[in-house]
């Protein structure tokens, strides 16, 4: 399933998106499979699995830790495609990973893979939109959203290049510093959101972990939000994961309907 064509479910329904990410492979290829159905049974519409890499320079300490792990359970781009194939989610699924890993693998070939094992839309954090024409071309050959993000501090004229560029979804960085929990919502997510005018999907992530975090960040204008932390925080504990990943999305989506309301 394409990615727009969830959202305009989702706009039929009078809905708006959790997008839930966890890493690929954390703890084991096998458990990630189980975990993706939890997600998607929770409620999840959309399902970023990341591509682990030694430098995750966008995430902070615990997407830091599930990297590793999944790592040195031994993952690796074609495990992480032939994973990815292997999944039946019902829902887009969305490759989160750094440009190295793409460039070695060649851009034509990480987007024929990505479209061949039912990957609808890659997000770069390290990736500028000014240096991104050779992937975007790639992606659009095969059908495959390439999704930028834009922050607290992207300047109008970089808005505009970026916005101009992203389909899927744009990727709204809540707030400035790395990914993981926090305990309220930034002042600078509504601000950004009121700068952020585009036909695309405006997402919202790093830093929302709770059910009134997601439901605020609905309520001040996004069209989805996008949870990571909170899911890897309990797969890392090795505690209940699949019913405690489930009761979570549960939880996120039906505050996502709350803020909508």
């Amino acid at each position: 399933m394409r990615i727009r064509e969830k959202f305009a479910q989702l706009e039929e329904k009078k809905e708006k998106a959790l997008i839930a990410y966890v890493c690929a492979g954390d703890p084991t290829a096998e458990a990630a499979r189980d975990i993706v159905s939890a997600l998607v049974r929770g409620g999840a519409d959309i399902v970023e699995l990341g591509l682990p890499f030694s430098d995750p320079v966008a995430d902070g300490p615990t997407i830091q830790a599930a990297s590793q792990r999944a790592l040195d359970a031994g993952m690796n781009p074609d495990r992480y495609f032939e994973l990815i194939a292997s999944i039946n989610a019902g829902v887009p699924l969305v490759c989160m990973t750094y440009y190295n890993l793409i460039y070695k693998r060649g851009l034509e070939r990480f987007a024929s893979d990505c479209a061949l094992s039912g990957i609808s839309g890659i997000i770069v954090p390290d990736l500028p939109a000014e240096e991104s024409d050779d992937l975007q071309t790639a992606c659009m050959k095969h059908g495959v959203d390439l999704i930028f993000l834009v922050t607290p501090v992207t300047n109008e004229a970089r808005m505009e290049k970026i916005l101009g560029k992203t389909s899927g979804f744009v990727y709204i960085v809540s707030r400035l510093g790395v990914t993981g929990a926090r305990a309220d919502v930034a002042r600078s997510t509504k601000e950004i959101l009121s700068r952020v005018h585009t036909d695309v999907p405006r997402a919202v992530g790093f830093g929302i972990s709770d059910r009134e975090q997601a439901r605020e960040v609905i309520a001040a204008g996004a069209d989805a939000v996008i949870v990571g932390s909170a899911f890897v925080n309990i797969i890392a504990s090795g505690e209940d994961v699949n019913a405690r990943v489930e009761t979570l999305a549960g939880e996120l989506k039906s505050a996502c309907r709350e803020g909508r309301n």
